[in-house]
């Protein structure tokens, strides 16, 4: 007797696709096969769907405790069920204390208890000041550490802060000691700085005008130095949400002079170019910005060959105030999109352009689960915990205000028409999310293994 059996559906496997049949044990992926035979607590006919692994997002903004107003765990998470994401590591930004020390971790860990819908690690921050609290976040068991060379923060207290290159080098030591990833977000902070306060100054506010302030070099040069600080310290490193190709080929150009280096991009990369962001506004300003249709197709071509092997959200809301002021240099830089993740990028990659469902789900799940260490997520594969989404190809549905379950209902792609709709979210076999029914079970999520904790 299996918790869980879902029939008849096209399994997305991490190396093919299978019609058939899988099962749920104990939380646990018990069975694969063509067709299953024996009984279930549960079972759910998936005729004509995909069975897919559910997203696993390394790169998640939740903004409980400090700034619980742009999003909290329940509605951060709820959104991320209904959107097919089942676990996610959450950046140590954009809470308040930041997560940089072990009070504050012990901080996050209390907020996010019994309050999350999917599963959750915690990433610890790199930071001027928090040098000699590395290796105890490292002991605490947090997934990964991110850090920034482009200017971010505010003068609160406890907001997160950039670090400069000796800061950076310092950190990477240290790193490299305890074997921890290290995430960096990577724009040359002293030019796009002033670029962005000439363009102020002459009066521009679109947000065109914000990306010709953010020009890709200025990308790809924080990029290399990021990497070559990490060729020369021995730090694994991963560049945050690559925006052109120009980035990617600089990590894969480092991955063969044997720094241990990767790489991820963000749905609105794919879907999103320069030329549609004066009519979306604000909602799609983001750092680093979204590129020309040029550099989007580049980025197409690296997933369809397989390259691009990482995508995460960068699900980094606010309230919409934030958002509301006319000059695009003035507006908060962030993008809510973990509701769309999976179902808005199957429909452009897989209906739109034959790229293999294998391929987008490496990238959406197998990929990141692997290089983050998430030991039990990730892939439809024996033993893993059954973490299922079902997707519908024959439906499609408008993308409106009233069914984001975020905490504030932006979304750069209010007015989309998506050719899909997921129908069921099952977290290590339970169902969390059903497309008629809207959320259920209640939150369930907890913290997930580690490989570095075994």
């Amino acid at each position: 007797m299996y918790d869980l059996l879902i029939k008849n559906g096209l399994l997305v496997l991490p190396e093919q696709m299978l019609h058939g049949d899988i099962a749920v044990k104990d939380g646990k992926i018990a069975a694969i096969a063509p067709k299953l035979e024996g009984g279930a607590a549960k079972t759910v006919d998936a005729r004509h769907c995909y069975v897919l692994p559910g997203m696993v997002d390394v790169h998640m903004h939740i903004s409980e405790p400090g700034r619980t107003e742009w999003e909290g765990y329940a509605t951060g998470t709820q959104a991320m069920a209904a959107g097919g994401t089942t676990s996610y590591v959450e950046m140590p930004l954009n809470t308040l204390p930041a997560t940089i020390d072990l009070a504050s971790l012990e901080i996050k860990r209390q907020a996010a208890k019994d309050q999350n819908y999917v599963d959750y690690v915690f990433f610890g921050g790199l930071v001027p000041h928090n040098l000699n609290d590395l290796k105890a976040l490292s002991q605490a068991g947090v997934a990964a550490f991110k850090a920034f060379v482009a200017t971010c923060g505010s003068n609160k207290p406890g907001d997160f802060k950039d670090v400069n290159d000796y800061e950076l080098y310092t950190g990477m030591q240290i790193l490299a000691e305890t074997g921890d990833l290290l995430v960096v977000h990577c724009e040359n902070a002293a030019i796009t700085d002033e670029l962005g306060r000439k363009a102020k100054a002459e009066g521009k506010t679109l947000v065109s005008d914000y990306v010709a302030s953010r020009p890709i070099f200025t990308e790809v040069e924080a990029v290399r130095r990021v990497l070559y600080f990490a060729e020369q310290t021995g730090c694994r490193v991963h560049i945050a949400h690559c925006s052109c190709h120009e980035a990617v080929e600089a990590v894969l150009e480092a991955q063969v002079r044997g720094v241990d280096a990767s790489f991820e991009s963000c749905p609105h990369y794919l879907l999103l170019a320069t030329e549609d962001l004066d009519a979306i506004g604000a909602k799609a300003k983001c750092s680093p910005p979204i590129r020309d249709r040029a550099h989007q197709q580049k980025m197409w071509q690296l997933l369809e060959a397989g390259v691009l092997d990482i995508i995460g959200s960068d699900h980094s809301p606010c309230t919409p105030d934030l958002k509301a002021d006319p000059n695009a240099f003035k507006a908060w830089g962030g993008i809510s999109g973990c509701q769309n993740s999976v179902d808005a990028l199957f429909d452009a990659a897989v209906k739109q352009r034959n790229i293999s469902p294998v391929t987008l789900m490496n990238a959406l799940a197998t990929q990141p689960a692997n290089r983050f260490g998430l030991i039990d997520k990730g892939a439809l594969s024996l033993g893993k915990d059954g973490d299922i989404v079902i997707l519908d190809p024959n439906q499609s549905y408008t993308v409106t205000a009233d069914k984001l379950l975020y905490k504030n209902k932006i979304s750069a792609y209010e007015g989309w028409e998506i050719g899909c709709r997921i129908t069921h979210t099952f977290l290590r076999g339970r169902e969390i999310y059903t497309l008629d029914g809207g959320i259920a079970g209640g939150a369930q999520g907890k913290p997930a293994r580690l490989l570095k904790q075994l």
